[in-house]
């Protein structure tokens, strides 16, 4: 019976460990959910307790374990005594009273009978050893019902305390936590006094309560304060304008708003003044500046020519402007004026005979500007020294192209950007230290530096949008702030200087565009399939030129608005637009075209004669390589009235075929020398519209028919197989390609 008992309590006390164990986990999960200290406090707290109760259970045990193992021996060495205590207290306790009464007769009999015999003694002795053990089976009950009920409170009173800790803990508003959230900012300015609809505050970040009295509401990289300028293009317009926005707000300002683009918008040393360029007048690029101290808003003009001219950047005293022009005879090159425009200007002694452009002048005494050349034949950074008239390249990167260069307000670092294993990427250059390479920052584009040079500010592009990104130069800093702005927002620009509080409550200006770039008239869906085609008059180089009604007023809109910054209608000449069902792919064509959804346009593949109609610049993004085109004005406009110079060097397919073996392997190369004239970003003109580039394939190095430079698409986030049932039956589908999948799919 003593080995049950020992077995039995043996059983419990394992069972109130495990009880213990499981409950201290799941006490542990619930504190580690909470955020901030206290969080950390009910952790460590219930551990401490867990330990605690552990180590109480094991003393009991133990305490118990060492009490049945004495009396087991007490019972083997000395019964008759044994029985005499047992008898004793068993006329104490009520639970044993029929075997206590019976021990104590058979104990009076025995002492009244002292002189029986031993048979009669032995037999006495054996029936109460039977009866004794009968009854301390169930006397040796009692201290274990004891102990459990010890137990059983101890756990009661823990768990009590221990929920009373964790309401206690939760009710309490949590602490900021040191990582700090980005905050997505909205770019389309609204009235801050009007109530904010439900669904936008459901997309807001939450926001703690600031904790007092070390933390601020403004974050760390913003410290700095002042005013953030960069140019962006709505989705609805035709034109580019300059925005600012106050650091801390939530509202962007629009500060121009010409019929023409406005660009590159550089703040003046005091922060009273915006230098830009802009093509508002004559439609040709020219350098203005913005008195940014009232709402008034109106620009001067400082150059008065033809000739393209833009990227202005100012000396440190607030005197000079240093800038872009295109010169027939010279190319693009740097040349200085001085802001009051009194001085004709005059070209910088360290410009070369090919591209040189975006210059940065140096702060402090101002004897040094950064700038972008092609003249050793990759696009490197340069910094011209206006003391010694000696131009050194810093970058000397063959493999890397450098662009944007940004001095910080101490003069001791540059940053700038370029691409990196087919990423934009920002680096820092030491130029206390110009021979140790540069450190690769973060991933993005333009940078520029905060007023006191803590932090860095730069454009990141993502498939969500264009955001600028503030991230501290500090080492180990973590926080960003995020802005999301239009796509392919650029030409960022930071002062000290806090915007004018009458062009604050003015709210900026308004649109100039007040109607959208088109409107796609669609038949409504009838029958099956829902959409028709329809046909592209005018067009050469194909018959009967069609494309999905859903796609196709787009396209012609593109197209005219092409035709008027060109100067000739490059897109009225087409070879493909709508593949039949059964168009068999020439080699190395994927079977899943967008031209047999009616979705895609390709216009020829000739550039043309000397100088070609075109120019396709290569662009590596992440593991895909694609194309953008620069399409050649009208050699009538050629003195500035349309487009622009080139800055990227265009790539030369022709090189694999002239017996250069690296050329051969690569599928070509860069041009040696940068084509002279104006030129359009067809690439950008064609998104602001809808319609997207298509990556070469993989083979495009050695198969001609995957390059795909020629062609443009419009999917609208339709995979293909939703747009192919937006023109064809699901019987029709079924017939040509039975293995399609239902609209709904992802292929």
């Amino acid at each position: 019976m003593l080995v049950r008992a020992y077995r039995l309590t043996d059983k419990f006390g394992v069972a109130i460990l495990k009880l213990g164990a499981g409950f201290s986990e799941i006490v542990l999960g619930r504190a580690s959910s909470l955020t901030g200290a206290a969080g950390w406090f009910i952790k460590g707290l219930s551990r401490l307790i867990a330990g605690a109760l552990a180590a109480l259970l094991s003393l009991i045990w133990g305490l118990a374990v060492n009490i049945w193992q004495l009396l087991a021996y007490i019972l083997r060495g000395g019964a008759k005594l044994l029985i005499g205590t047992l008898s004793t207290g068993a006329a104490v306790g009520a639970s044993v009273g029929r075997v206590g009464k019976q021990a104590a007769k058979r104990n009076r009999q025995a002492a009244s009978r002292v002189t029986t015999s031993a048979m009669a003694r032995r037999s006495e002795r054996q029936t109460a050893r039977a009866e004794m053990t009968d009854g301390i089976s169930k006397v040796a009950q009692d201290p274990l019902r004891v102990q459990n009920r010890v137990l059983s409170t101890l756990v009661v009173v823990f768990l009590a305390v221990l929920i009373g800790v964790i309401i206690w803990a939760t009710s309490r508003q949590p602490e900021q936590t040191p990582a700090f959230t980005p905050a997505v900012l909205d770019f389309n300015p609204r009235d801050e006094n009007q109530p904010t609809p439900a669904s936008e505050a459901l997309n807001e970040p939450l926001r703690q309560p600031t904790p007092l009295p070390t933390a601020t509401e403004v974050p760390a990289v913003l410290q700095a304060g002042g005013t953030i300028a960069f140019t962006a293009r709505e989705p609805d317009s035709a034109h580019s304008d300059l925005w600012i926005i106050p650091v801390g707000s939530r509202q962007p300002l629009r500060v121009t708003n010409a019929p023409e683009d406005d660009r590159d918008a550089a703040w003046s040393p005091n922060g009273d003044r915006l230098a830009y360029a802009s093509r508002r007048e004559d439609s040709n690029w020219d350098i203005y500046l913005l008195d940014m101290t009232s709402a008034a808003l109106e620009p001067v003009r400082m150059t008065f020519n033809l000739a393209f001219e833009a990227g202005p950047s100012w000396s440190p005293d607030g005197q000079f402007i240093a800038y872009e022009a295109y010169q027939r005879d010279t190319h693009l090159d740097i040349f200085v004026m001085r802001a009051d425009g009194q001085e004709p200007p005059q070209r910088l002694p360290g410009s070369s005979d090919t591209a040189d452009f975006a210059p940065a002048w140096s702060p402090g005494d101002g004897r040094q500007i950064a700038f972008v050349s092609w003249r050793d034949g990759s696009k490197d950074i340069f910094i011209f020294d206006l003391d010694s008239g000696t131009t050194r390249n810093i970058t000397n990167s063959p493999d890397r192209h450098e662009d944007f260069p940004a001095w910080s307000p101490d003069g001791r670092y540059l940053a700038y950007s370029a691409m990196q294993s087919g990423i934009e990427t920002v680096f820092i250059h030491d130029m206390q230290n110009p021979d140790e390479p540069a450190q690769p920052f973060r991933q993005g584009r333009e940078p520029v530096w905060s007023p006191d040079g803590t932090s860095v500010l730069f454009a990141v592009d993502t498939s969500d949008g264009t955001f600028l990104v503030v991230a501290p130069f500090i080492e180990g800093g973590v926080a960003t702030e995020l802005i999301r702005v239009p796509r392919g927002a650029s030409d960022l620009s930071w002062t000290a200087q806090p915007a004018a509080p009458a062009l604050v409550n003015s709210g900026g200006l308004p649109p100039a565009d007040t109607e959208p770039l088109y409107i796609e008239q669609v038949s409504p869906p009838a029958g099956d399939p829902p959409y028709r085609l329809d046909t592209v008059v005018n067009i050469t180089g194909q018959e009967n030129a069609v494309l999905s009604e859903r796609v196709n007023d787009s396209f012609n809109a593109l197209r005219l608005r092409a035709n008027q910054i060109i100067g000739w209608d490059f897109l009225g000449e087409l070879t493909d637009t709508f593949w039949v069902l059964d168009r068999r792919p020439q080699a190395g064509e994927p079977e899943r075209s967008w031209h047999k959804a009616g979705r895609a346009v390709a216009f020829t593949r000739n550039q043309g004669g000397f100088p070609a109609n075109y120019e396709v610049v290569k662009e590596d993004r992440g593991l895909d390589t694609y194309w953008r085109v620069f399409v050649r004005v009208a050699e009538d406009a050629q003195n500035g009235q349309l487009g622009e110079p080139l800055r990227e060097m265009p790539w030369d397919f022709s090189a694999a075929t002239r017996g250069d073996l690296e050329a051969y392997r690569q599928g070509g190369r860069l041009r040696i020398d940068m084509p002279e004239g104006y030129y359009v970003d067809l690439t950008a003109l064609a998104e602001s519209y809808g319609w997207h580039r298509i990556p070469a394939g993989s083979d495009w190095r050695s198969n001609f028919n995957v390059r795909n430079y020629w062609a443009l698409h419009k999917h609208e986030g339709l995979s293909w197989a939703q747009a192919m049932r937006e023109i064809y039956s699901e019987t029709q589908l079924a017939e040509a390609l039975p293995g399609l999948v239902s609209i709904g799919g992802d292929n």
